[in-house]
């Protein structure tokens, strides 16, 4: 008989917690009044509360208010008008690869959802099977191209003795890849340093990308969020797509809408032709079906409402620049306040940095220092909010140090700290 007194899955190991997720875990266990979650990529309140923007709201009581709307499965593509916003707003409403039919669009679950499906894409129809990740990078980057059956390498592009991006060293790498390798590019305000190459730099890896044959994937899931600009956030893609090759295109909507529950996401592939495009969907279709069959309705309705509407969108454009600009601000105020209290080391990377995050330096010690005697949580490689370290030792440290910049308390409050 069998021995029903312990589980099949007894022998299982427990699983580490996520680095990033595992700070919310944390977090949630603290009941300390005064703490502080450094670690989750969420904009926040001067209160420290979630925000809904109020043109989603709008847009939502507009969906709500239509007789018409129902629940019916949507296609295996997704949402058409969402599809179609979301390409122009990457790619900008004049784009000749647009307009010529040379890219095909699928709603996909946010970001990361984006990336997989393109991923498996790639690892079954591209001859191929190695991506290069900048390092550092987003920490899921690595398991979802592992997972979706490619080779994951990494180039260079994050200089700790400067704080800033190792240009030489990102130019050498990707002129070592083999001829058509896919490299992996943030858009914009790289995730988890806020460092990003000028335009100057952006043209550069244009030109050794294409003289090489390599294959571009950008990652964009803060466009608009960063500058306070959606078309100067999207320069970069828009540059390749400029010189008429192919390309990919992850975007998420969980930023710059502030929809990061809804899983909003959309993949775009640039073709050579049309009817490469069309042959990509179908195979794109073929991907989706088995992995999640159809895209949820509700996220993608809200987005295409907005993209659509000129007055939502338009209110939508001044939302998202005082989300951005609010955030610089905050950059300015914390480089300030730890200048005053003449913290040792030179902080102007802050400034310098951009986007949700920064990387400042601190190192694993400090962060758990941190942690236990201010409540005050980030993730333990030492990334942290930029918002609040004082008198701490310079660290140049390749770990580095992250943190989310969006949360007003850290200036206010925790910049008075000492050690």
């Amino acid at each position: 008989m069998a021995d029903h007194s312990s589980s099949v899955f007894s022998q299982i190991a427990r699983a580490p917690e996520d680095p990033i997720l595992g700070v919310t875990v944390a977090y949630n266990k603290d009941s300390d009044t005064s703490k502080l979650n450094l670690g989750v990529g969420a904009y926040r309140t001067e209160e420290g509360k979630p925000l809904v923007l109020n043109v989603v709201r709008q847009a939502e009581q507009k969906l709500v208010n239509d007789p018409s709307r129902v629940k019916e499965y949507l296609p295996i593509v997704g949402l058409a008008d969402f599809n179609k916003g979301s390409a122009k707003l990457i790619f900008g409403a004049d784009s000749p690869a647009i307009q010529e039919n040379r890219v095909t669009t699928v709603q996909c679950l946010s970001g990361t959802g984006s990336l997989r499906v393109g991923g498996e894409f790639l690892a079954k129809h591209y001859y191929e099977k190695t991506v290069y990740i900048p390092s550092p990078t987003w920490g899921n980057h690595p398991k979802i191209f592992t997972l979706a059956g490619l080779s994951v390498k990494t180039y260079r592009y994050y200089d700790p003795a400067t704080r800033g991006l190792d240009f030489q060293g990102l130019l050498e790498d990707l002129g070592n890849a083999p001829t058509g390798a896919i490299v992996l590019l943030h858009a914009c305000a790289h995730n988890p340093t806020g460092v990003d190459p000028t335009l100057d730099q952006w043209e550069q890896i244009r030109k050794l990308m294409r003289s090489k044959g390599l294959l571009p994937f950008f990652d964009s899931a803060y466009q608009g969020f960063a500058s306070g600009s959606l078309d100067a956030d999207a320069q970069s893609v828009r540059m390749f797509v400029a010189d008429g090759g192919e390309c990919f295109a992850a975007q998420s909507y969980a930023k710059n809408m502030g929809l990061y529950g809804e899983r909003v996401g959309a993949l775009s592939i640039v073709c050579k032709t049309a009817d490469v495009a069309s042959r990509v969907e179908s195979q794109l279709k073929l991907v989706i079906r088995p992995m999640y069959s159809s895209p949820p309705l509700h996220g993608a309705s809200i987005v295409a409402t907005i993209l659509k509407d000129s007055n939502l969108y338009n209110e939508w454009t001044v939302e998202l620049k005082a989300m951005a600009d609010r955030i610089i601000s905050m950059r300015k105020q914390l480089l300030e306040a730890l200048q005053a209290r003449g913290t040792p080391g030179d902080w102007t990377h802050i400034i310098k940095q951009i986007g949700m995050f920064t990387f400042t330096g601190l190192n694993a010690e400090q962060v758990a220092f941190m942690t236990r005697e201010y409540h005050i949580y980030m993730t333990s490689d030492g990334l942290e909010n930029q918002h609040g370290w004082s008198k701490f030792k310079d660290c140049t440290s390749s770990c580095g140090c992250y943190a989310c910049c969006c949360y007003p308390c850290c200036v206010n409050k925790h910049v008075l700290l000492e050690t």
